[in-house]
């Protein structure tokens, strides 16, 4: 497997995991949430950015911009 791809699936796996933390979700049940209102899609089109930022900013980013697709989390 690629390297790049490698950091970028650790990434997202603890991002979810910090999402989850954040509030008060299961992992499965923040992976769905953020799959359902488009964060995993950003964070996918978005890697170059959103890697080089704290998780607690991207909590924060990503939560707002599912916010905004929908989700009801904020």
């Amino acid at each position: 497997m690629d390297n790049k791809i490698e950091d970028k699936i650790e990434w997202t796996l603890v991002f979810v995991w910090e999402f989850a933390q954040r509030y008060a979700l299961t992992l499965k049940q923040a992976f769905n949430y953020l799959r359902r209102f488009d964060g995993i899609g950003f964070v996918d089109r978005n890697y170059g950015y959103v890697h080089t930022q704290s998780f607690a900013s991207m909590v924060d980013d990503i939560a707002e911009y599912c916010h905004k697709n929908g989700g009801a989390l904020i």
